[in-house]
């Protein structure tokens, strides 16, 4: 097959169309389903702890702390398999092992249980790997398929077309669980229907993952081989990575915005990511059922908002700029974390994923165009944005061990809400150091 040059509209959409792959894992696993069903297995063998790692821990703290061993893998592994790939010239090759190692380790959930709970928490764990290294390396991908002016479009079709692929199959997934017995899903020795039918939903995304992968695949150039010297092939993107923080001296503003970012995205990031535990485990559902839709619902509502809230962000950074703004969502995100606190009934979790909703999205979408607008003119962006993704990274693995750790000592999840509170009201003090000369209305 003749390689696609630079900027054709074959190659950008099959880029953009790896979102419509793996975006189910971020939907359907990490946000919906596999919440669910975690929560459930506690239920249903009556027990709030397991015995792993050594000791006795509850089912909430035992998923945090395994979130945070996985982002620490992926914050180590990432750069070297950056080194790596530049080196050998095949980006693609990287990006098919982990994509492939998260669709198996997604089908591999269907095995989960808290008998075999080692291997549970494997596929779990490298279901997370497997996601966000392929995604990091089909980011980098952007500068090589699209030229600067294609960027932004075809970026936000990537967006749109996870965004679309994951709720498709997350309706489906949805009308499994909701009516199994329409699929001849049925409660027999095997166990409960609904059960049984959220672990096909595991299969599906894996499925959907790799099998959509492969049109990305087949056009994707295998990469630019860079002709450094061999005994750098190993550290050459942690070499990188150094040379950004030495020069992180030179530029104040970087430097202050990078600390302040650091804090409130780590907030940020665990809320997304334990959300749906804290709902499964606080609200006051009253059935199954109900709990299963519920949540579900919640996932949705939150997605749909998103899009209006990133919307609504970007329109008013251009007219306050986007520090002020940055400052007026971390405030907003700070009053959502003690709204959380009190939050029991159904509909107030509705309220509460609303407004995370409005400024989700908003601030993610943000804070990468801060940054983009903070860096020198004359630099290798994908270092910097490299340094940028791995101090996200290692903001998550703190976020959620401390989160764990709260929860666990403190035996409540509202009281490690509380505590993600603190860090919003440190960025917030962070941010209002950020000099503002020359980025505000930018």
């Amino acid at each position: 097959m003749a390689v696609l040059e630079k900027g054709s509209k074959k190659l950008l959409n099959a880029w953009a169309f790896y979102d419509w792959a793996n975006s189910v894992y971020s939907l359907v696993i990490a946000s919906a389903i596999f919440p669910i069903f975690y929560g459930a297995l506690f239920r249903i063998a009556e027990i709030e702890k397991v015995t792993v790692f050594g000791g006795d821990i509850a089912r909430a703290p035992l998923i945090s702390y395994t979130t945070s061993m996985a982002f620490v893998f992926i914050a180590i592994i990432t750069p070297l398999i950056s080194g790596v790939a530049d080196y050998l010239g095949n980006k693609k090759m990287f990006m098919k092992f982990f994509c492939y190692l998260g669709g198996v380790s997604c089908i591999g959930l269907y095995w989960f249980s808290l008998e075999h709970i080692y291997f549970s928490l494997a596929c779990y764990f490298f279901g997370l790997v497997g996601f966000w290294v392929s995604f990091a390396i089909n980011n980098s991908y952007l500068p090589d398929v699209a030229f600067p002016e294609q960027q932004d479009s075809i970026s936000a079709k990537g967006f749109s077309l996870g965004y679309v692929g994951s709720v498709i199959l997350l309706l489906f997934n949805l009308a499994m669980v909701m009516k199994p017995d329409f699929f001849g899903i049925t409660t027999d020795v095997d166990g409960v229907a609904e059960i049984k039918a959220m672990k096909y939903s595991f299969v599906s995304v894996g499925v959907w993952w790799i099998v959509f992968s492969q049109y990305t695949f087949f056009y994707l150039p295998k990469g630019i081989k860079k002709e450094n010297p061999k005994k750098h092939i190993i550290l050459n993107g942690f070499k990188e990575l150094k040379l950004v923080w030495n020069q992180l001296g030179e530029n104040v503003k970087l430097k202050r915005y990078l600390g302040a970012f650091f804090v409130y995205s780590m907030a940020v990031q665990t809320v997304m990511l334990i959300a749906t535990y804290f709902g499964e485990e606080e609200i006051d559902w009253g059935t199954d059922a109900d709990r299963t839709m519920g949540l579900i619902v919640s996932i949705l509502v939150i997605q749909v908002i998103a899009i209006m809230g990133a919307m609504v962000t970007a329109r008013v950074s251009r007219v306050f700029g986007n520090i002020k703004t940055l400052i007026v969502i971390n405030i907003f995100w700070a009053i959502i974390c003690v709204y959380a606190y009190f939050v029991i009934t159904p509909l107030d979790f509705y309220i509460a994923a609303g407004l995370v909703g409005i400024v989700m999205g908003g601030i993610q979408a943000l804070s990468r165009s801060t940054y983009s607008k903070f860096l020198p003119e004359t630099t290798d962006t994908a270092s910097f944005f490299s340094f940028y993704d791995v101090a996200e990274k290692i903001g998550i693995v703190i976020g959620t061990f401390l989160y764990g750790f709260v929860a666990q000592i403190t035996g409540s999840m509202r009281n490690a809400i509380l505590f993600l509170f603190v860090f919003f009201l440190v960025g917030i003090v962070l941010l209002l150091r950020v000099p503002k000369e020359g980025l505000e209305h930018k």
